[in-house]
């Protein structure tokens, strides 16, 4: 029997399931429209708040990512003192052996 634990699952993979969760809710929102009862409106109007609170935090973990990586390829780029666009490139798909 393998005694390792579970992985934990990646940023990506959570940022991913969150996308997916947001079209979810953004789809039901759409679906239950014709429905009027208060029962219905304040789970709407639940849903709706949750909904616009998960896609700011979506769209500012992006942007963390986008930063993050960024500042990863700057200290790439200073490490292996590549002066162009270029130069990164050819860094990036080269093949070590």
């Amino acid at each position: 029997m393998d005694a390792r634990e579970p992985s934990l699952p990646s940023q990506e993979s959570l940022l991913d399931d969150l996308r997916q969760v947001i079209e979810n809710a953004e789809e039901l929102l759409k679906n239950t429209n014709d429905h009027h009862g208060a029962l219905y409106q304040a789970a709407r109007d639940k849903l709706a708040a949750a909904l616009q609170n998960a896609t700011a935090e979506l769209a500012r973990f992006e942007d963390v990512q986008i930063d993050r990586m960024i500042e990863l390829t700057a200290i790439a780029s200073r490490l292996h003192r590549d002066l162009t666009g270029e130069a990164r490139l050819l860094r990036a798909f080269r093949r070590d052996t």
